[in-house]
């Protein structure tokens, strides 16, 4: 199909397989997802190192699928060592776009390593190696769930912009409003960076449920409300879901968000599906 003028670069995020068959299955997924000429690939990263080389693999099999990889880099429990030594086997696989992130202490660690905040790492990353990499970091549309002021985040995102990121990829978030609001917010303080909407689609209400309930998202309560009438009813569930997000990205990218980026538990149909009716 033809690509329309309102169209924007969508991305996908995916968590490094635990076994030799998910990753093969995750291939596949990839190559499923490629038809939409995504702009990069991302892969998260276990809390202090705990999925490094599990990272490291999945970013190394989607760039030698020949599709641009982002590996996320949590600075919690790192050292300057550490990351410069990760960012070496990275340069190697040709990798140049990376998720600078805080991350949580794994359990029963208790020294959060050579960095205490996102900010830190990027600054890092900025003063030893230059314009070397593209760095995205993370933006919280209904802010950070340890934060307790919201204005302390706004400035905290700033900060971090200002240390050197080239754009920005939010939290999954599901009310429009919460995401142009805090573009807005800002933007007043200075920010020029593209931010990037983070959608989860509905792959499974429950899970996504409690995904919210953890992080402080809202699932606004007419959605709530419906999805659980629906009980074990699955196929209503994912219609009423992808018609959910379809509207939610319809919106953000008219209001003029910059892309789009699917949270997508390791699984290509949903955000398949919503792009085919974004006009991918």
């Amino acid at each position: 199909m033809e690509a329309r003028p309102s169209m924007v670069p969508v991305s996908f995020e995916f968590f490094p397989p635990n076994t030799p068959v998910g990753s093969e299955k995750l291939k596949a997924v990839v190559a499923e997802l490629a038809a939409v000429k995504p702009q990069f690939f991302s892969v998260t990263y276990g809390a202090g190192g705990s999925t490094r080389d599990k990272t490291l693999a999945t970013v190394r099999d989607i760039a030698a699928l020949g599709h641009e990889a982002a590996p996320h880099l949590s600075c919690i429990g790192a050292t300057r060592a550490n990351i410069a030594e990760l960012l070496d086997e990275y340069r190697a696989q040709g990798i140049r776009r990376l998720v600078a992130l805080r991350g949580d202490l794994p359990s029963g660690v208790v020294t959060a390593g050579e960095f205490r905040y996102a900010g830190d790492l990027v600054a890092f990353i900025r003063q030893s190696q230059g314009s070397d990499w593209i760095i995205e970091v993370a933006a919280y549309p209904e802010y950070h769930p340890q934060q307790r002021y919201a204005r302390k985040d706004l400035e905290h995102f700033a900060r971090k912009v200002a240390a050197g990121a080239d754009s920005a990829i939010t939290q999954f978030f599901f009310n429009p409003d919460a995401y142009f609001h805090f573009a807005d917010e800002v933007r007043a303080l200075g920010v020029r960076v593209p931010i990037v909407a983070g959608i989860m689609p509905f792959h499974n209400y429950a899970r996504i449920a409690q995904f919210a309930a953890r992080d402080g998202i809202e699932i606004p309560r007419w959605v709530a409300l419906k999805m659980e009438g629906f009980m074990d009813d699955a196929a209503s569930i994912r219609a009423f879901g992808l018609d959910v997000v379809t509207r939610l990205c319809e919106r953000l990218v008219a209001g003029g968000a910059p892309g789009i980026h699917f949270y997508t538990l390791n699984q290509s149909a949903l955000s398949l599906e919503i792009c085919r009716r974004l006009g991918y």
